[in-house]
């Protein structure tokens, strides 16, 4: 039970405690051992549901009973959740699960954005295979073409189809390459992953742009693709000083990088002792409503021009090392936060 993600108790019938898992110590700020021998309505706004609930189960009422609560955490503001009360196999005992809200939510989130990963990756694989072929069809018939023709200006129409092709293919290339590029696996250090980001960035963007560090210098070493993690933060930095288009011309345009450690995180249905969270925070004027829940898909750009490829391509980069991007966007600030699990 330690290892689950939700918050799980084992009380008796009356409610006293008999065990509680790490997710719930970390949630209500106590050690198992001053949890065990409360009674577990005291950690409730609304200790009767759960006396109905107890009741209930020790009558055989129900196999399971859920609703939704609140949990007091000392110091902390209440935490809304919902509650799981199912019997167990031993007599006089009852699981009580708790599920917080926003973490149900976060994990729909999750999960949509796994799904929609995948997708994408199958959606980009047969796309740009149906695109290849056909593509080097047209061109080689427009050099053969222009082998037979005099007339420059019809020569000047067959290097136009030549040049086209051309651009298409380098764009069926960027789709590939994920796919086709091994996982060279070494020793990572994210810092060196974001000086290495930072110093393009600031030699594109020499004037107006700020990139501030915030680092987390314990943060360990772990095995991953340095190049990759470099091209995944390198498209997330470069679509943000992009953003920052206008704050660059008035001189205060800021990108933050901070790397912290999470504890206990739960993404891509699993969870983790320990996580690294790399934040790019830039002050720009955030992603527009429209595209905010399709930024990962491919070919979707809020930007004249934009090929709409980085953020896909650094979302598989980072799944690729078995992470996550998410992004919370609000007009001034916009946050991508990686998750990659740490050993």
């Amino acid at each position: 039970m330690d290892l689950l993600a939700t918050l799980v108790a084992v009380v008796a019938y009356d409610g006293t405690v008999l065990f509680a898992n790490a997710a719930l110590e970390d949630a209500l700020g106590m050690s198992r051992r001053s949890i065990g021998g409360s009674r577990f309505q005291e950690h409730l706004t609304e200790p009767a549901q759960l006396d109905s609930a107890l009741q209930g189960a020790s009558g055989n009422e129900f196999a399971a009973m859920r609703y939704d609560g609140w949990l007091r955490r000392p110091g902390y503001e209440a935490l809304p959740v919902h509650v799981v009360v199912a019997q167990t196999d031993t007599d006089g005992e009852v699981i009580v699960e708790l599920l917080p809200l926003e973490q149900q939510t976060r994990q729909e989130r999750e999960e949509r954005l796994m799904d929609q990963a995948q997708a994408n990756k199958e959606l980009i694989r047969n796309l740009a295979h149906e695109i290849k072929n056909p593509l080097g069809g047209i061109r080689g018939a427009a050099q053969l073409l222009q082998m037979d023709l005099e007339s420059k200006d019809l020569i000047e129409y067959t290097q136009v189809i030549i040049h086209e092709a051309d651009r298409l293919q380098l764009l069926v290339d960027r789709l590939l390459a994920p796919h086709r590029s091994p996982h060279v696996v070494g020793d990572v250090n994210i810092h060196e992953v974001c000086e290495r980001v930072r110093s393009l960035i600031l030699a594109e963007f020499p004037k107006g742009l700020r990139v501030v560090r915030d680092y987390d210098a314990s943060i360990p070493e772990f095995r991953g693709d340095r190049e990759q993690l470099i091209q995944a933060v390198l498209n997330i930095v470069h679509n943000a000083a992009q953003a920052l288009a206008d704050r660059i011309s008035t001189q205060d345009a800021q990108i933050i990088l901070r790397t912290r450690v999470g504890r206990q995180l739960t993404f891509g249905k699993q969870r983790y002792r320990l996580a690294l969270e790399l934040h790019v925070i830039d002050n720009g004027p955030g992603i527009p409503d429209s595209i905010k829940d399709r930024i990962f898909y491919p070919l979707v750009s809020g930007r004249d021009g934009g090929s709409g490829l980085g953020l896909t391509l650094a979302q598989t980069f980072v799944q690729q090392h078995h992470g996550l991007i998410e992004c919370e966007s609000v007009p001034g600030q916009t946050d991508f936060k990686i998750l990659i699990p740490l050993p």
